[in-house]
């Protein structure tokens, strides 16, 4: 006989919060292994743009982070030939040098304490969707975890290079997990490098949805009440790590070279 069928929704979501509590767990993987994976997930969502964008996330030590090495695509990146790097991107570990533009993730790091992992990208339809200098516009269910959730930054400042750039960026993304920036890329960040992954796929998706529903018709707005619910319910530490180890399973059956130790993971 079932037990739940007149339970309120908000007692169902409390118990299914704490099932996943129970069932889904921790990972064992480094950051390193996390940001190498991350970086072949975005390669896979098509976030690749020659060696545009930049994925990095915080070193152990207090003002430094690890990034990848200037002049190897998403696909080329393992746990091995990532580089730890400080504010004034001078390479602590690894070979090589990191890419210029990386400087304004020193300022998102310093401005930001909560955050831990940064994806810059420039992705085909988040590229398109910045063109039009118009916000991101979250009307489907599946994107609600960057509803309300999203700044946007429609000036351009030019190549992210310079200290004005991080100041600008850093500025306009404000206490928001996501930015749009006109007439470049994404930008999404994390507590967790798997909270900063998920956000990088979902984005894409939400800049793809958009521009297909934008072609059709007008875009309708989702009711706020229930769009906030949604962003809650779908923004949970144990649901990243969920939806990481599911985006990192495939992306080793295509990239058992990411990590060293890839058969063990798998």
């Amino acid at each position: 006989m079932a037990e739940t069928l007149h339970e309120k929704k908000g007692v169902l979501i409390d118990r299914a919060k704490r099932q996943m509590d129970d069932h889904l767990g921790s990972s064992d993987l480094t950051t390193r292994q996390k940001l190498a994976l991350t970086c072949r997930i975005a390669y896979d969502g098509g976030h690749d743009s020659g060696l545009a964008g930049q994925i990095s996330a915080r070193g152990k030590e207090p003002g430094t982070y690890y990034t990848q090495r200037l002049g190897l695509g998403f696909d080329e990146i393992t746990e091995d030939n990532l580089l730890l790097v400080d504010e004034d991107l001078n390479v602590l570990e690894g070979e090589g040098m990191a890419n210029p533009a990386n400087r304004f993730h020193s300022w998102i790091y310093r401005a930001r304490e909560d955050v831990n992992c940064i994806v810059h990208t420039h992705p085909l339809h988040t590229a398109a969707l910045s063109m039009l200098e118009v916000p991101l516009v979250i009307s489907q269910m599946d994107t609600t975890p960057l509803y309300d959730d999203c700044a946007f930054l429609k000036e351009w400042p030019g190549i992210p290079v310079g200290n004005e750039e991080g100041e600008i960026i850093s500025a306009a993304l404000g206490d928001k997990r996501a930015i749009l920036l006109a007439h470049h890329g994404q930008l999404v960040t994390g507590a967790t490098v798997e909270e900063a992954c998920n956000l990088a796929v979902l984005i894409e998706r939400a800049a793809r949805l958009q521009l297909l529903a934008m072609a059709a018709g007008t875009v309708k707005p989702l009711p706020h009440e229930l769009a906030r619910e949604a962003h809650d319910w779908t923004s949970t530490d144990r649901r990243s790590r969920a939806n990481f180890a599911y985006y990192a399973r495939k992306a080793l059956r295509h990239h058992p070279d990411c990590l060293t130790n890839a058969a063990e993971i798998r």
